[in-house]
């Protein structure tokens, strides 16, 4: 028999992460000693306290039933007093939903809002869910450059007023995958601003909030500024900030009507986050923060460590203030796609191309800090014994 693809799988590109995945394992099958700098997965093992509360939460029967709905009470309480502490926002529990990771609801949030060809306002280059959950729902993505001269941030003067009167909805991604950029308060408060006029949900990925490295200069939440409420919804995950990225497990919250259609859809195609990872994630949200400064203080290390060696080897890098990515220009003469394939054949060094997150991303690539000091010690060595 032969089967034929629906067209909306046919407008994909292979997805970037599992591409560069395949190549790693095929690498390493060949007998390669693989640094992986490509995909952001934390290498750092989740917290004890939150792994030991799992292993009392999975031991009540309780938990084993469908976990129906938004999520519990007291997950959404938590999710509640972690933004009270953290940022000063107030938000009730009917303001938050749970997800299976902020990647599901980030997919989503099309299915509720985009009918058949809505336009996406999308940051390029930029993590691929945004893109994809468009071609889902039949919408048009309008891609928003995200250029060095403008800080990498999207120029929302230069989006056509024809465009920006038919789109629905618009991502933002703050600290930034791939750029590592921060988004200061006068953008949010212009994002509002032009989301309101035109009508736009602003759906606001803040992934990487907890990722920074000046106390002085932490990350802003979308949510903190006059109006924010009224336009869109912040997407959070506890992934990248305890290590738990196969926990599968975030949020969603702000808007509530907005909250209420990712809800209806997720009624619709889930059962709800496993209880069990709910209430490990009321201890992760709820206990002692030491555990996410520890964190902190090892990537800066090694965000030191790559960005000194590769300035050092002539390489035009700036040192991010916020995420775990170091996002650098590539030598002159190579594409994005050269760089790491030379990376990957002369050094076995996986990274990621920058155009492979959107055609503005040429000229760049991006390197994961989710190894060891040592590794990216031995990664600089490397990198220095090739000929460019």
């Amino acid at each position: 028999m032969k089967f034929h693809y629906n067209d909306k799988l046919k407008k994909l590109s292979p997805y970037l992460f599992i591409e560069i995945d395949k190549k790693k394992k095929e690498a390493v099958e060949k007998g390669a000693d693989i640094i992986s700098l490509g995909v952001g997965d934390p290498d750092m093992s989740t917290p004890e306290h939150i792994v030991k509360s799992m292993q009392e939460a999975v031991a009540k029967p309780i938990n084993h039933q469908y976990p129906f709905g938004a999520g519990s009470l007291l997950f959404r309480n938590a999710v509640s007093y972690w933004y009270k502490k953290r940022f000063n926002i107030n938000l009730n529990t009917d303001e938050i939903c749970a997800l299976i990771g902020s990647k599901e609801g980030i997919g989503h949030i099309h299915l509720g809002f985009v009918n058949p060809g809505d336009i996406v306002l999308v940051p390029e280059p930029s993590y691929p869910v945004y893109n994809t959950g468009t071609i889902f729902a039949d919408g048009i993505s309008y891609f928003m450059p995200l250029l060095e001269k403008n800080n990498f941030l999207p120029d929302l003067d230069a989006i056509p007023t024809e465009i920006a009167q038919k789109a629905k909805l618009i991502f933002i991604n703050y600290p930034n995958n791939p750029t590592a950029a921060v988004a200061p308060k006068e953008f949010y408060i212009k994002l509002i601003e032009f989301a309101k006029k035109n009508n736009i949900i602003v759906a606001a990925d803040a992934a990487y909030s907890e990722i920074y490295y000046d106390e002085k200069e932490k990350p802003l939440s979308f949510l903190e500024f006059k109006n924010a409420k009224e336009v869109g919804v912040e997407f959070h995950s506890l992934s990248k900030t305890y290590n738990m990225t196969g926990w599968r497990i975030g949020w969603v919250c702000g808007n509530k009507e907005i909250v209420a259609g990712i809800a209806k859809v997720k009624d619709n195609y889930d059962s709800g986050v496993f209880q069990a990872i709910q209430e490990a994630a009321v201890t992760a949200l709820t206990s002692n923060q030491k555990c996410v400064e520890t964190a902190r203080k090892i990537y800066k290390e090694r965000r030191d460590t790559l960005v000194r060696g590769l300035k050092k080897l002539g390489w035009d890098v700036t040192l991010p203030k916020a995420s775990f990515y170091v996002w650098s220009k590539i030598p002159n003469g190579y594409t994005s796609l050269e760089v790491v394939s030379k990376l990957l054949e002369e050094a076995s060094i996986v990274c990621t191309p920058g155009d492979g997150m959107g055609k503005s991303g040429e000229g760049y690539i991006r390197f994961a800090l989710t190894v060891t000091v040592e590794r990216i010690k031995e990664a600089i060595k490397r990198i220095s014994k090739i000929k460019w």
